[in-house]
């Protein structure tokens, strides 16, 4: 399975020096796994709470792993 090009989704940033360069919420330090990590035992709500960042940012990273899975536009 392929990685996501995270550098595509609005919500997320990447900093060198901040958590080693991994994919935070954009403004934050809270890595995008965690969502992924609980998303299984926790809400939407709970997430937002737990993490402090925005049901937006939440959404848009869900979202944007949901249409990574869509097969390609065939090309005219």
């Amino acid at each position: 399975m392929a990685s996501l090009d995270w550098s595509q989704c609005q919500a997320v940033e990447s900093v060198p020096g901040r958590r080693s360069g991994a994919w935070v919420f954009r403004g934050t330090r809270m890595p995008v796994s965690s969502v992924f990590e609980n998303l299984q035992d926790m809400n939407v709500d709970e997430l937002v709470e737990e993490f402090g960042v925005t049901r937006e940012q939440v959404q848009a990273v869900l979202q944007f792993a949901a249409h990574s899975t869509e097969a390609p536009s065939p090309q005219s």
